[in-house]
């Protein structure tokens, strides 16, 4: 983590594309880690950051789902932008933490 970067939450989640990982959300960035397991021992080990972007590169935050909710970031991806949808518990108070952090990093 950067200078003056504090982690504000994080979660053990699957995200729809990329699968399983940690998402993380600091008072600067969002950041996604994979992460593998093995059942036998109860391990999980980090694998790669598959996202770490900045809080002015995400364009939108929203949720959906009836049954399998989401929070979902829109993050600019060169000249268009990506779609990241995570099952995390909770994905109302997600969303406004997300909101949240992104508004403060903008003020």
């Amino acid at each position: 983590m950067d200078e003056g970067e504090k982690k504000i939450r994080q979660e053990d989640c699957n995200e729809d594309s990329l699968g399983a990982g940690i998402l993380t959300v600091t008072n600067k960035r969002v950041a996604f880690d994979k992460t593998r397991g093995r059942i036998m021992d109860f391990s999980k080990k980090f694998d790669e950051t598959v996202i770490n972007t900045r809080h002015n590169d995400v364009i939108k935050v929203w949720k959906e789902g009836w049954l399998m909710k989401k929070v979902c970031i829109r993050i600019k991806d060169g000249d268009g932008y990506k779609d990241y949808k995570f099952g995390v518990f909770s994905n109302g108070s997600w969303l406004e933490t997300l909101q949240e952090a992104i508004e403060e990093f903008k003020n």
